[in-house]
């Protein structure tokens, strides 16, 4: 049963894309109809009043002609890292085989959203993947550059020690006064985490709004124009329905989709 977000009128949905987490996932979707992880974010995008589409990666006519009808984007999760070439770096031996598909179909949406000022959410490699499209780079393993320099480093993956089935969860420090704090009615939170890689350089006219509390960037803004544009390192999508902050971060996220949608219509 969807929730209705308290910002959005009950006869308005936004349209909001969300790519394929990776070019297997939409190959099992189209040949099976089950959609994997990425349901994850189409019941958190639903529930918080918007209408969840998902966006293909391989046709990329497709894409585009739908992508341009959107009203605001969610890039997730995925098991792929993102090519050390897009930040102008060597792969250490550490990140893990890109997926071109994606990595396309999320420069093709931030282009189109930063251009039009469409709404974005964008959440661990989707929140990579903005840092880098910023002219931001990352730490390519946490555990293998950090080990040393850091004493205490949180569990940011279920591999690290000790391992376990769950996602961690470990503390964050949201930066007074930007959304993210606003909306968690604190600045400290409990996130749970599923990355080995992090934000290293920032990237262009993005500010930081969360850090754990090893150091490592768990939260960014985008700070250039008025557009609603937030980057989580954590999975707000999975997390459990008494999460108020996850919920409010959504339900943020789908109302600024309306409003890009209400200010697109007058301009018409």
């Amino acid at each position: 049963m969807t929730t209705a977000n308290p910002q959005l009128s009950a006869a308005f949905r936004p349209r909001v894309g969300i790519p394929w987490r990776t070019s297997a996932d939409e190959e099992k979707a189209n040949a099976t109809g089950v959609r994997g992880k990425t349901e994850d974010y189409i019941k958190a995008v639903e529930k918080a009043g918007g209408e969840a589409v998902p966006v293909p990666l391989k046709d990329e006519v497709k894409r585009d002609r739908l992508i341009s009808t959107l009203d605001a984007f969610v890039l997730p999760g995925s098991p792929a890292d993102v090519n050390p070439r897009e930040y102008q770096a060597k792969n250490s031996g550490s990140s893990k085989d890109p997926d071109e598909a994606r990595e396309k179909t999320d420069r093709a949406i931030l282009e189109l959203a930063f251009g039009q000022k469409k709404p974005v959410l964008a959440i661990c490699y989707g929140f990579q993947n903005l840092n880098v499209y910023l002219r931001g780079s990352l730490i390519q393993d946490i555990r293998k550059e950090l080990g040393q320099q850091v004493t205490n480093l949180e569990r940011h993956r279920k591999l690290d020690p000790p391992p376990s089935d769950e996602d961690p969860v470990h503390n964050v420090t949201l930066e007074y006064g930007s959304r993210l704090a606003d909306l968690a009615g604190a600045t400290k939170a409990s996130v749970n985490s599923s990355h080995h890689q992090a934000v290293k350089k920032l990237g262009d006219h993005l500010r930081i709004a969360a850090r754990a509390d090893d150091g490592i960037i768990e939260g960014i803004e985008w700070t250039g124009d008025a557009n609603w544009v937030v980057g989580v390192q954590w999975h707000p999508e999975r997390r459990p329905p008494e999460d108020v902050f996850a919920r409010r971060l959504f339900e943020d996220f789908v109302a600024a989709a309306a409003k890009a949608h209400e200010v697109v219509s007058h301009e018409t």
